[in-house]
């Protein structure tokens, strides 16, 4: 764990210079992951609080929460049992807490931007299993995560002026019409309008939406929704 967090170059991560202090990450995950007992938990909770991953002061998220969210669940998984307390109570803030302006994506592998709470909360997903099997402070934490959701589309189809794709949906897309932005290959296009057409049967990630006014050929195989709201979250 110790050389997982060393490995990281987190003072090349982007972050308000006046509020991100990069050293506080590594400090604060070594000592969390070190941590004995609840008094060092949150002696490191606070390095990491106070200018690491989150500002709780100000109630602000630094991109490298995104980094530092995995080695927090790890921690949580492996260390000492206030240590896992601390790690999720700073998973939670920094899940919702907004950013900075000019510090709200970060870079995902297609080269998209992803707004920090739903990068965040792709990390949660990953550790379903672990986080169902704490109970209701996993099963909490999830459940936040669930309202930042993601929908690849794997096929479209024509339905008179509108559109019914098919694909992969992580988290819970509720009812009623919703904005979201597209991403694909680094590009970000607005959709007004969509809807949960058909939801997710017990067991599978499968789903259509119904995408407002938009043709097929609008909405490539492969892209990726993204609730717009998380997309403008500021500060």
């Amino acid at each position: 764990m110790q050389d997982e967090i060393d490995a990281v170059g987190w003072g090349s991560i982007p972050g308000h210079p006046d509020w991100y202090e990069p050293d506080r990450v590594a400090r604060g995950l070594r000592a969390l992951f070190e941590a004995a007992n609840s008094v060092q938990a949150a002696d490191a909770g606070s390095q990491l609080g106070g200018g690491g991953i989150v500002h709780g002061h100000s109630a602000a998220v630094f991109p490298a929460a995104v980094v530092a969210a995995p080695l927090l669940l790890d921690i949580a998984q492996r260390g000492h049992p206030a240590a896992r307390d601390t790690a999720l109570g700073l998973l939670d803030e920094a899940l919702s807490s907004y950013p900075h302006a000019g510090f709200t994506r970060v870079a995902a592998p297609d080269g998209s931007a992803v707004p920090i709470c739903c990068a965040i909360a792709h990390h949660l997903r990953d550790r379903t299993d672990f986080l169902v099997g704490l109970g209701r402070r996993g099963k909490s934490l999830l459940a936040d995560a669930a309202a930042h959701w993601r929908f690849e589309i794997r096929e479209c189809v024509a339905d008179n002026s509108d559109t019914a794709a098919f694909g992969v949906l992580a988290g819970c897309l509720p009812g009623g019409v919703h904005a979201a932005e597209m991403h694909l290959a680094g590009a970000i296009t607005m959709l007004s309008e969509l809807t949960l057409e058909y939801p997710s049967a017990e067991g599978s990630l499968e789903a259509c939406l119904r995408v407002i006014a938009r043709h097929p050929g609008e909405l490539p195989s492969g892209a990726v929704l993204f609730p717009a709201e998380c997309g403008d979250r500021v500060h």
